[in-house]
């Protein structure tokens, strides 16, 4: 107990450490990132990268912009695949182990993102040890070092020159033993292939243990939590874990499951706190309790760049961090110690701080919904569905929309939602629905006027578990994946149909 103790104080000194860095930064913004900028370049100077973009003459972001053009992943794949086929100091001047797999791309099944060892431990973990960090410094008395945390992860394939995994499964294998000390299951089980397999495994392992701490996307954390409650016959999670205090969450949008979380974790003393997570780095983390909006980190070896939303052409201008708005959407661009140099990364966010730079993830740039012009993203969705299940006591599991074609040049959307509990009166819901996305987005009030180009919606409530089998039958089981939420065609939505039939 006492060893026990002396490690858990050596912990605490660590973290309070790094949340003085973290003030530095936050006090300090553009000096940090102009140290980060030139950092990159020093590193990927005698790189092939930097060889065919002249990196020995960039000595400034002007010149950077003009020798080193914005790319997509596709663009960007060739590095990549000499990356993969084992060439070394392609992108980065170090060797590259992992490669971190998620879907999106447009050429290719899954997209494959380099991991280098700068990036594994100077955003990824650096980012863990943030997240502490910044829970210790708004709560100092809290002892959950004490028990275990549950960590989802993914699974691995080892290949000849390197290793392919989700990016959960990447850090579980290689995290530091500061955080093995803590971490459940235990690893065999957590980096399983057979997602229902583990499952029962995982709920085996982790009921008899004090857990204090969770880590994992919501949905499937969900199912965890779920599956303890009816293995156990509980009736709150609570009753399993009496010291759970704090849910580190990240990957989807938290708001459509919040509910069900409070009724299964009813705890006043129980605390949620947002990463801003992707196989890329680890961007922003919620440095403030009960907040919406996460704090940019500044010093985890990404230069950032904004582009406003929708100015992606080739005259677009590209804003250093001094420059942005508060509450304008901007696409992210992306530069990394993990070989991306000036990377689109798909994600669209507003600053909702300046000082510091706090910020807000509105949706992804592929995934929005624009068959008649209405320019929807999720996070107009997310909110209207926020509130619609606020305002008729529901809640979901999960949900999709995709569009509705009618035979007279309009059409409309189509919701299909998978309840928790289903709304008393359904006309009610999808009016509160259509009525919120009307103020969160002129685009989609202007269509929706006089019913000319977009039809009221039209709700199609799932079985439970719906979702669940459109996952195992398209091979999607585990932590990383998750349901598409805005389609601009009706292939996934009818797919769904047809498992509901």
């Amino acid at each position: 107990m006492a060893n026990l103790q002396f490690k858990n104080k050596i912990l605490s000194f660590a973290l309070k450490t790094r949340l003085k860095k973290i003030n530095f930064f936050k006090d300090n913004p553009h000096a940090v990132q102009e140290r980060v900028f030139k950092n990159l370049i020093k590193n990927g100077r005698e790189t092939i990268f930097g060889l065919d973009h002249d990196f020995k003459n960039i000595n400034s972001f002007s010149d950077f912009s003009n020798k080193v053009p914005v790319r997509t992943y596709e663009e960007i794949f060739p590095y990549i695949e000499r990356v993969r086929a084992g060439e070394k100091n392609i992108l980065w001047n170090q060797q590259t182990k992992w490669f971190a797999k998620s879907s999106g791309t447009t050429n290719a099944k899954s997209k494959f993102i380099p991991m280098t060892i700068d990036s594994l431990k100077k955003s990824h973990y650096k980012a863990g040890k943030d997240m502490l960090a910044l829970y210790l410094g708004n709560y100092p008395t809290k002892k959950f070092f004490e028990g275990n945390g549950l960590i989802l992860g993914g699974s691995l394939q080892n290949r000849k020159n390197h290793t392919d995994g989700d990016l959960s499964a990447i850090l579980l294998d290689n995290f530091p033993f500061w955080v093995n000390y803590h971490r459940s299951p235990k690893l065999s089980t957590a980096l399983m292939h057979d997602w229902e397999e583990k499952l029962e495994l995982i709920v085996s392992e982790v009921i008899c243990q004090d857990i204090t701490n969770l880590s994992g996307v919501p949905s499937w954390m969900l199912i965890i939590l779920k599956k303890v409650l009816e293995r156990t016959n509980s009736k709150n999670i609570l009753e399993v874990w009496p010291n759970l205090e704090l849910y580190m969450h990240g990957g989807i949008n938290f708001s459509p499951y919040k509910k069900q979380y409070e009724k299964i974790i009813p705890s006043k003393q129980m605390n949620y706190f947002e990463i801003y997570n992707a196989s890329e780095g680890i961007f922003g983390l919620q440095d403030k309790p009960n907040s919406n909006e996460m704090l940019l980190m500044l010093d985890h070896g990404i230069f950032y760049e904004f582009i406003k939303h929708g100015d992606t052409n080739n005259n677009a201008k590209y804003y250093q961090l001094g420059e942005v708005e508060m509450n304008q959407d901007y696409s992210l661009v992306i530069t990394t110690n993990g070989g991306l140099w000036r990377y689109l990364i798909g994600d669209i966010i507003s600053f909702t701080s300046l000082s510091p730079y706090r910020i807000k993830v509105s949706g992804r740039i592929k995934n929005h919904l624009n068959v008649f012009g209405e320019e929807l993203i999720t996070n107009n969705t997310d909110k209207a569905l926020e509130i619609a299940c606020k305002k008729t006591e529901s809640n979901i599991n999960e949900y999709t929309v995709c569009p509705i074609f009618l035979d007279n040049n309009s059409g409309g959307h189509e919701w299909l939602v998978e309840f928790e509990n289903h709304p008393k009166d359904t006309e009610k819901f999808i009016s509160i629905l259509d009525e919120e996305l009307k103020k969160n987005n002129s685009d989609y009030e202007a269509k929706r006027s006089y019913n000319l180009v977009i039809q009221k919606p039209v709700l199609t409530s799932l079985a439970k578990g719906t979702f669940y089998r459109w996952l195992k039958q398209n091979n999607r089981l585990g932590g990383q994946y998750k349901i598409p939420r805005l389609n601009n065609d009706r292939k996934i939505a009818d797919n769904l149909i047809n498992l509901n039939n």
